[in-house]
């Protein structure tokens, strides 16, 4: 594979790509095998309860989600491919007050059909179901995966850390609103971050 094929996302929304919104379009238009980039920048909101605290040590180790919360808080996130492979790079960058910025970098892989897995650190990864309704990009919740000599193995963390959900939506001919979800069976709703974003290019 060379660059100029096309965007690796294309073939998770499959039919849908076409009617997606050209900012969705844009946004997703990273290409495999290639050194393109994409960058948006936006302000979030980061709210987490009890649970979420007693895991942030975990957090940090692993790198996963954010273990601070705030308001209004400033984000760049960088689309990055990769020229020796297909990865669909995710850096995100949250400026905290009187902090130094906290970086979230994972990888995403297409998994067949509209499925995803978003990879961090140690091989754990989320695989979601990327939809879209003519109104709302969904990504639905399909279980955790651990990365296993190039295998993908289940693990049951849903009953431990519960079960993601996130979504996009237009809101201007450059800009759109984003929020993550996690859910746990237990504990509810116990975690989510959410904001605002334009795409620069």
């Amino acid at each position: 594979m060379k660059k100029g094929n096309d965007p690796i996302f294309k073939s998770v929304f499959g039919k849908s790509w076409e009617s997606l919104p050209s900012l969705m379009q844009k946004r997703y238009a990273i290409s495999p095998f290639s050194d393109e980039k994409i960058v948006m920048n936006g302000k979030m909101d980061i709210v987490f309860g009890w649970f979420i605290t007693l895991l942030c040590p975990i957090l940090k180790l692993t790198g996963a989600l954010v273990p601070y919360q705030g308001k209004d808080i400033p984000t760049t996130v960088h689309f990055l491919s990769n020229p020796e492979n297909d990865d669909f790079i995710l850096q995100r960058e949250f400026h905290l007050a009187n902090r130094a910025p906290f970086i979230f970098r994972s990888k995403m892989l297409a998994a067949g059909g509209n499925e995803v897995i978003e990879f961090m650190r140690f091989g754990v990864g989320w695989r979601c179901a990327f939809s879209y309704d003519g109104e709302l990009i969904t990504l639905k919740h399909r279980g955790y995966v651990w990365r296993v000599a190039g295998m993908n193995i289940p693990i049951p963390l849903a009953l431990f850390l519960g079960r993601g959900y996130a979504e996009e939506q237009i809101l201007s001919d450059n800009s759109f609103r984003m929020k993550m979800t996690i859910t746990h069976p237990l504990f509810g709703k116990i975690y989510e971050y959410r904001g605002t974003f334009e795409v620069k290019g």
